[in-house]
């Protein structure tokens, strides 16, 4: 009787063995692929990208001097979600997505400075400030950075409104989070930041004042490249003598986007659409005064949300920088640029594709479709049906 017992139990034992094997292999393979998706691909991704070299000796006259290399990122138009648009998952899985790609590329890359081109925002134009304070403490959350890393950021149309949208309010509020800095000079490098969106040209307040901060600018770089001590330029520290990299939202004009090339571009059907000014580009008056008044060496935009690199007047280069978010791109991107007072080489980087993960994790839901149902004996192995195959062949 007892032999009975032992054998009634042993019968249950194996079916919850089994189970109990299934669902730790289930619970691998789920745990497996998040880790992959979720943390590792940014790393995979990540680490083959490399700061360009550039060329650091510099010579004046005869005389050869070594340059500092100033190593800085450039991202644009994250479009954080607001209260209003989009979908709590598609919020979070944006969210999470740029903020694993920039806290990797922090740690790989160790940057010493990041610029956002504006668009930080979905929909800082018309957000309560409830809305707004929380938009602000998500995006501190994921931008973090060490204190050795200067985080600068400068105004697109979500963030303040376009022009017939902008006001005071809209620009001081965002000027309150992220500084009304103009003028940032760090290593012998100026970099000028402006507020595109407040330049469309018809004389309002805040255009005024951003155009009279924009000749001042243009005033102080002019007397680091004259003679020190010039009368003109009046007492006080002069600049370091190097034309600016101009950072702005809009891209200066070009009537469309049919002579930009690369995986990263507009699509292909897009490219010939021509732009508006004011709307999808700076007016061409605009652009013409940016560069008489700066002089840039280098101009560095978003918006577009693609790539592309067009040169003014034959001379100073544009690159637009695509968007970093899987919400407007599949294939999101930043630049990495190796900065010297007197030269630059810039490279791209690409994040994770989307539809790469979303495949993964479809083939990673066939394959504990199939797992399950192989356990359950609903689904012959396929080891064990190719084993007996061969098993029926040597018997013939």
């Amino acid at each position: 009787m007892a032999m009975i017992e032992v054998g009634f139990e042993g019968q249950n034992f194996y079916p919850l063995k089994r189970k109990s094997a299934l669902l730790l292999k289930l619970i691998a393979v789920v745990f497996a692929v998040l880790l992959f998706c979720e943390f590792l691909i940014y790393y995979l991704a990540i680490f083959q990208c490399n700061w360009p070299e550039v060329k650091t000796t510099a010579y004046d006259g005869e005389q050869a001097s070594h340059e500092p290399v100033l190593k800085a990122m450039f991202l644009a138009d994250t479009h954080l979600l607001g209260e209003f648009l989009g979908h709590w998952l598609d919020k979070l899985r944006r969210e999470w997505q740029m903020e694993r790609a920039f806290q990797t590329a922090l740690w790989l890359l160790q940057p010493e400075v990041v610029f956002i081109l504006g668009d930080v925002f979905d929909e800082g134009k018309w957000s309560t400030p409830e809305a707004w304070a929380d938009d602000v403490e998500r995006f501190q959350k994921m931008f973090r950075h060490p204190s050795h890393v200067q985080l600068k950021v400068v105004a697109g149309n979500h963030d303040i409104g376009f022009h017939y949208e902008m006001n005071t309010y809209k620009v001081e509020r965002f000027e309150k989070v992220f500084s009304s800095e103009r003028l940032f000079s760090w290593k012998g490098i100026n970099f000028v930041m402006v507020n595109s969106v407040a330049l469309n040209g018809d004389g309002c307040g805040i255009c005024s004042e951003a155009e009279a901060e924009l000749i001042e600018v243009s005033h102080r770089l002019n007397c680091s490249r004259e003679a020190r001590g010039s009368r003109r330029c009046g007492p006080g520290p002069l600049l370091p003598v190097s034309a600016p990299v101009l950072l702005q939202h809009y891209p200066l004009y070009r009537r469309s986007d049919a002579n930009c090339s690369g995986d990263d571009a507009a699509p292909p059907e897009e490219r010939n659409i021509p732009f508006k000014e004011n709307y999808d580009v700076l007016s061409r008056e605009a652009s013409q005064k940016l560069l008489w008044w700066l002089q840039p060496r280098l101009v560095l935009s978003g918006h577009t949300h693609s790539a592309c690199e067009v040169h003014h007047g034959g001379r100073v280069p544009e690159f637009s920088v695509p968007s970093f978010s899987w919400r407007n791109r599949n294939n999101p991107s930043f630049i990495m640029g190796s900065i010297t007072p007197t030269d630059y080489a810039l490279s791209k980087c690409y994040l994770p594709r989307e539809d790469v993960v979303l495949v993964i994790y479809c083939g990673a839901v066939g394959f504990l479709v199939v797992l399950t149902l192989s356990h359950l004996g609903l689904l012959a192995s396929p080891f064990l049906s190719g084993l007996n195959l061969l098993r029926k062949r040597k018997t013939r």
